[in-house]
Parts: structure tokens; C-alpha cells; sequence
């Protein structure tokens, strides 16, 4: 991951949607994991949703997974965007 920081816009969407503040350090733990291969392989990535997921205190239905999974690697998400992912996962139920 590069230096950039995470979006506040973002993070305060979380807190929002969630009434769980997630901080900037939170996001980069999680986006240090996630790589090229991540991106790639069904099961990184159906963990890397849980694990948002999670994070967020956000459900995320089998079916929604199944979704997401499909469109991310249909757009190809940049690994190195982890606000685009966020926004993803929060933005589906």
C-alpha cells in the first residue's frame, strides 16, 4: 500500500452507517494483507469481505458475498484502492 491517506469521507460513511468508528490505521491493517493474488483468488477474497464485514459490524448475506466477489474481480478492483472495496462492501446488504 502506498502512503495515501484513507478518505475521511469514508470513514465517517462507516461511522455513520454503522455507529462503529473505524480509524485509518484499521483500513491500512486490513489493506496490508490484501495484494494482486488477493484480488484474484475467490476464497482471499470472500475472507477479505468477511473481514471487512466485520470490521464494520456490517452483515453481509452469502448471496451478497457471492455478488461481490463476482464484481470485483469482473472490475477489477485495484488492490491498492481499499476505499473503493469498503464502499462495496458497506454499500450491499
Amino acid at each position: 500500500m502506498g502512503s495515501k491517506d484513507i478518505s475521511r469521507d469514508v470513514l465517517n460513511a462507516v461511522k455513520k452507517k454503522t455507529g462503529k468508528k473505524i480509524t485509518d490505521k484499521d483500513i491500512k491493517n486490513v489493506a496490508s494483507g490484501v495484494g494482486p493474488s488477493t484480488m484474484k483468488s475467490e476464497q482471499q477474497l470472500r475472507q477479505l469481505i468477511k473481514q471487512i464485514s466485520k470490521m464494520a459490524n456490517v452483515p453481509v448475506a452469502e448471496s451478497t458475498v457471492q455478488e461481490l466477489v463476482g464484481a470485483i474481480k469482473k472490475s477489477g478492483v485495484n488492490p491498492n484502492n481499499m476505499e473503493q472495496m469498503i464502499k462495496t462492501v458497506l454499500g450491499k446488504k
